[in-house]
């Protein structure tokens, strides 16, 4: 493939339900030749196809197992398999321990188990994991969201993006960071009503999560229905002295010497 710059193109950003125009959270991350599906959100498989075939891609990267990023890995699971796409070897997976395992068992019918190893090649995280995937490197650490969850750096040449996932305030999603050119940050309105416990930044939280790691910029995502994207933006801009972004379905990011 030809050598292009880090980018980043939003496929979805709803929560915690796809909106009218609006799936639920997914990106495209590509950069010089390499192309990633980070989060599998309701609704982000038809708009990843605006850009490439799901035989194009060279990893996905999973944060958490909640519908909300990893919906679509069921229908992703059916067109690698039993539709018109060919694939020359399963799609290297990244996710949460259980990946597998939850998927096959949503999608077994009867006593043979779904194969759905045929479609992903599944490479489980733990805090702390690395991999080289094409030209890209990626640094997962596990944060605060109540299960297993993940956010990840993906760093290329000339640039560096971090994906939060979902997380309440950790200072291991500080520590990953440290320095990036671009932070793409969770920013729910507030607690949702059944939770316990924190499992979210609100959007202060985002701009005090950037200042702290000392990002060039910060991109809000996730933002909750009670908030207007501009809202999020505002708040978090009150913590965060740089470039503030909403990460609105559809647009693109050039990462870095690009950025």
């Amino acid at each position: 493939m030809p050598s292009d710059p880090l980018q980043l193109t939003v496929l979805g950003s709803a929560t915690p339900y796809a909106d009218v125009g609006n799936p639920c959270s997914g990106y495209l991350v590509s950069g010089d030749g390499t192309r990633i599906w980070m989060d599998a959100g309701s609704g982000t498989l038809a708009q990843l196809q605006r850009h490439l075939r799901l035989d194009e891609l060279d990893a996905i990267w999973i944060s958490h197992l909640h519908a909300a990023h990893s919906a679509d890995l069921l229908t992703a699971c059916y067109a690698a398999l039993y539709a018109d796409i060919q694939l020359p070897a399963p799609i290297p997976l990244y996710g949460p321990p259980g990946t597998a395992d939850r998927l096959a068992h949503f999608l077994t019918n009867g006593s043979t188990r779904s194969p759905v190893e045929s479609a992903f090649a599944f490479h489980e995280l733990h805090d702390g994991h690395q991999v080289r995937v094409g030209t890209l490197n990626l640094t997962s650490r596990a944060v605060a969201h109540g299960l297993p969850a993940f956010a990840v750096r993906i760093e290329a040449a000339a640039g560096s993006l971090v994906y939060s996932g979902d997380t309440a305030p950790c200072a291991s999603l500080v520590e990953l960071s440290e320095g990036c050119d671009a932070l793409l940050c969770e920013a729910e309105s507030a607690q949702a009503p059944l939770e316990e416990e924190q499992v979210h930044h609100t959007p202060e939280d985002a701009g005090e999560t950037a200042a702290a790691a000392r990002v060039r910029r910060l991109i809000v995502t996730h933002v909750g229905r009670s908030l207007r994207p501009q809202q999020a933006v505002e708040r978090a801009s009150a913590r965060f002295d740089g470039p503030v972004d909403h990460a609105s379905p559809g647009a693109a990011f050039p990462i870095g010497d690009e950025g």
